[in-house]
């Protein structure tokens, strides 16, 4: 059950990177590609502004500069810092852009069978990029950019798409998040079960492109057997 209201919105954070640096790995790489969910989601977002755009990119750009590191050097601050920052920052965006589909079939993952929500995105995210990028192709080749895709205005948008994909999936398998949805216990006769409640998720209505209850069980299908 998601509890949404303004008024569980604190007046104030302590934004400190310290008490992340006892971390693991895993749980590092987990929520610093859910950041990196929540920004990219924010951006490609159809209630985006000039305002969450400008700390959703901000976010995406800590991230890719941050997160490897954070998971490499527990201890090293600068990091943890900057990756308590892109946190921060992509929240600034999706509390007002709202989310996608990746969150809303991670939310389906987790109430369903209890599993990690910030490895459900990870697992998600350049399946949901894929299937929305005709919808916003523009928005997420700034993204591609960002994480160091090389991709040249004259080129094909299908070679654009690739490009985006390919540094998604390379930051994950840089993160150590190569599972897929089966690893984690996902069972093909769950998939329509998991589809009927992604579908009337909040967060669907604000991705680029709307989808049938089809186009989700595909995703979640390929989020099943495809190995980064």
């Amino acid at each position: 059950i998601a509890i949404v209201s303004k008024t569980v919105i604190p007046d104030a954070a302590l934004v400190d990177p310290l008490p992340t640096m006892t971390m693991d790995a895993e749980l590092t790489a987990h929520t610093g590609l859910d950041a990196l969910t929540h920004a990219i989601e924010a951006y490609v977002s159809n209630a985006h502004s000039p305002i969450t755009d400008l700390f959703a990119l901000k976010a995406v750009e800590l991230v890719q500069a941050h997160l490897v590191a954070a998971i490499a050097r527990p201890d090293a601050i600068e990091s943890r810092s900057g990756m308590m920052f892109a946190s921060l920052y992509a929240g600034l965006a999706f509390s007002n852009a709202i989310l996608g589909a990746v969150h809303a079939m991670a939310h389906s993952l987790g109430g369903f069978l209890d599993l990690p929500h910030g490895q459900c995105n990870a697992i998600l995210l350049d399946h949901v990029a894929a299937y929305n990028f005709p919808s916003a192709p523009e928005r997420y080749v700034d993204i591609g950019r960002l994480l160091g895709a090389a991709i040249d205005p004259d080129m094909d948008p299908d070679d654009k798409k690739r490009a985006v994909i390919a540094a998604l999936r390379r930051l994950k398998k840089e993160a150590g998040v190569d599972q897929t949805l089966s690893d984690l216990g996902v069972r093909p006769h769950e998939l329509a079960e998991l589809s009927a409640k992604a579908i009337n998720d909040p967060c669907m209505l604000t991705n680029p492109r709307q989808p049938s209850v089809e186009d989700i069980r595909n995703l979640y299908e390929a989020a099943c057997r495809f190995r980064a």
